[in-house]
């Protein structure tokens, strides 16, 4: 019985180990029944989507390798052509997403994200609250331009110094803790006092001890151990003084029991400084989540959606880098404020008076030691260099190009051209990022740089085609493209009108009821997959029942889009939360409890924009022309 209990453990072992490779054979095999007793456009499509679909949630494959799929089976099934899906794989949004790498790579190699971190952190002043609320601002900041992963992953060792230094000046006594800035004077002459007065009585304490007392101090004076405390001998020269002919002085600590226990069992002092470490690491990936909602270029799931958008409903010209920024700003700042509240709720308490306060006159020794910290490290960086400042006007021209291309209430700077319609987003970040790879970086008739190349080419550019490989992210691309490459076949095949005519049971429902329970879906649906494969794959289904309700598209696609990012509550939600894991302050517990708390407040506050200021600024409470003949166009 044992054998064969062991060989069965064994068996299923090997099954563990082998099971995406079972997974990636046993479901395309089982699916393959649907088109094949179904001969049509629309099961060939469906079988193609579930296929690409579940490897995606999976991860039996990488995203990168899966996305690929509807390249080869759809002109296996006759769905599309293959020239025709080689064409969704390469769109506006590449360009785009292209031209801002290039303009992330100046900002990583001359460290002007650094700068920027810091110095906000320096305003923000090291009292925990603040401390946290300046790094959730830089990152928020950062994460509007920058991808979530990078900007987390750029943010995080500096979290990480300061971190490090509270737990290292919490080391000392509780006495030590609570010192203030505050001391006068006159204070600091009565304290010296009552340390000249300990220092009698422990003398005085000393010389009453018995024999028995002094053959023991004796011992743990030549062992330099005191249970475990590391008392040592101070030596004549090292004191200056002669010892009294009895014993050798001592510099004895009196630690806190219950602190010293703590510190065996954890490398934080105290508690309350683990509740700090876990607040700051949590805060920045979900700072990191806030800011890339903010910009079209944020995140990878914007991009999707806007191409998607953009390629389903190609007379909707509403979606640009403008609308979508007046419509997001306020979501990320009230999310901001709203996580910070909770983070500070629920890891420092309520007491925001101690946490949060401004002034020089209540802060700690530690406080003052972190903001040191803080200062030296931004003291190493010196000053502002000339690749910096040049990385900061093509940061600033890039942001105002976008915002006046197409702002809607004025004519933009394209009324200027004849032909309309031909420059996008796209070619403004393209164009910029085109010239840091021409721009020298050091100083036009000047012998210095802010930071000397390796091969020292007074030429030498701004970035290179190495500083751009490194940081562009390739499988996104493919990812993205695999996407719209689904999105095609789902329209010409007439899947998707097939999906909207299953939905029509839902029209009863009112559109804020329809929208919300997209987000619910949305977000539930992220905290196990990834948030692009997700929204690749809701996109084109929440569109049709749009479409079949008689909704504004944008009323479901734009909530859905922000919600797919709130895949906060595990590690495996989204890369930030597996940077700031991996650092080892938080368990997945932690994680579970404030990531879900944010979730909900995610959830709240995009379905209170899409109710409120996102009416008028996308006229949802009618369903607009261009999706009516989308629409018809289908229906045919």
């Amino acid at each position: 019985m044992r054998l064969e209990a062991a060989a069965r453990m064994d068996l299923f072992r090997k099954l563990w180990r082998a099971r995406k490779l079972i997974l990636v054979v046993f479901i395309p095999l089982s699916l393959l029944p649907l088109p094949l007793i179904h001969p049509t456009s629309e099961a060939c499509c469906a079988y193609v989507l579930m296929v690409t679909a579940v490897y995606w949630v999976s991860e039996a494959v990488p995203l990168g390798a899966a996305a690929l799929v509807p390249a080869f089976l759809y002109p296996l099934f006759g769905v599309l052509k293959s020239s025709e899906v080689a064409a969704e794989y390469c769109k506006d949004t590449t360009l785009l997403l292209m031209g801002v790498i290039c303009l992330a790579a100046s900002i990583e190699k001359w460290n002007l994200h650094k700068r920027i971190a810091l110095r906000m952190v320096m305003i923000a002043g090291a009292k925990p609250g603040m401390l946290v609320l300046g790094f959730m601002c830089c990152t928020v900041f950062l994460s509007m331009w920058l991808s979530n992963t990078s900007t987390t992953a750029m943010v995080m060792p500096i979290a990480e110094a300061v971190l490090q230094q509270l737990i290292c000046t919490g080391l000392a006594d509780s006495h030590g803790d609570s010192e203030t800035a505050e001391a006068t004077e006159d204070e600091s002459a009565v304290s010296d006092k009552e340390e000249n007065l300990e220092k009698k009585q422990l003398e005085l304490l000393y010389r009453n001890e018995s024999d028995c007392t002094k053959q023991e101090l004796s011992t743990l004076s030549e062992t330099g151990e005191v249970n475990g405390f590391g008392l040592k001998p101070i030596s004549d020269r090292e004191s200056g003084k002669h010892t009294n002919g009895h014993l050798p002085q001592v510099a004895i600590e009196i630690p806190n029991v219950k602190r010293v226990k703590m510190r065996r069992d954890s490398q934080y002092p105290t508690k309350r400084d683990h509740m700090i470490c876990k607040c700051l690491s949590l805060s920045i990936t979900y700072a990191a989540t806030i800011g890339g909602l903010i910009t079209i270029t944020g995140t990878s799931t914007n991009l999707i959606f806007a191409e998607q958008f953009n390629t389903r409903y190609p007379n909707a010209k509403v979606i640009n880098f403008g609308t979508w920024f007046i419509f997001s700003f306020p979501i990320a700042i009230i999310m901001l404020v709203l996580t910070w509240l909770w983070l500070h709720f629920l890891f420092l308490g309520c007491n925001f008076r101690e946490t949060c306060s401004l002034s020089k006159k209540r802060k700690t020794r530690r406080e003052m030691m972190s903001e040191r910290r803080i200062q030296e490290e931004y003291a190493k960086l010196g000053p502002i260099s000339y690749p910096e400042v040049i990385t900061g006007i093509f940061f600033v021209l890039m942001t105002l190009l976008w915002f006046t291309r197409e702002p809607g209430f004025v004519p933009g700077w394209t009324s200027l051209f004849e032909k309309k319609g031909y420059r996008t987003d796209a070619t403004v970040s393209v164009l910029l990022g085109f010239l840091l790879f021409l721009l020298p970086a050091r100083r036009p008739f000047s012998s210095s740089s802010g930071r000397k190349s390796d091969d020292d080419d007074p030429l030498a550019p701004m970035i290179t085609w190495k500083d751009f490989q490194r940081l562009m992210p390739w499988e996104i691309v493919i990812l993205v493209g695999g996407g719209y490459a689904l999105a095609a076949g789902c329209k010409v095949s007439g899947l998707s009108v097939w999906i909207g005519r299953q939905l029509e049971p839902m029209s009863g429902l009112p559109p804020w009821a329809v929208t919300l329970l997209a987000c619910l879906l949305v977000s539930a649906v992220t905290e196990f997959a990834s948030n692009p494969a997700t929204l690749t794959v809701f996109l084109p289904i929440l569109s049709a029942l749009s479409e079949t309700l008689q909704i504004n598209p944008l009323h479901t696609l734009i909530p859905s889009t922000m919600c797919v990012s709130f895949g906060v509550m595990l590690p495996v939600g989204n890369p930030p939360n597996a940077i700031v894991f991996s650092y080892g302050h938080v368990q997945i517990s932690d994680m579970v409890k404030a990531g879900f708390g944010v979730n909900l407040i995610g959830v709240a506050v995009v379905m209170l924009a899409i109710t409120t200021w996102g009416v008028p600024l996308f006229n949802l409470t009618e369903f607009p022309a261009w999706a009516v003949a989308r629409n018809v166009t289908g229906s045919l």
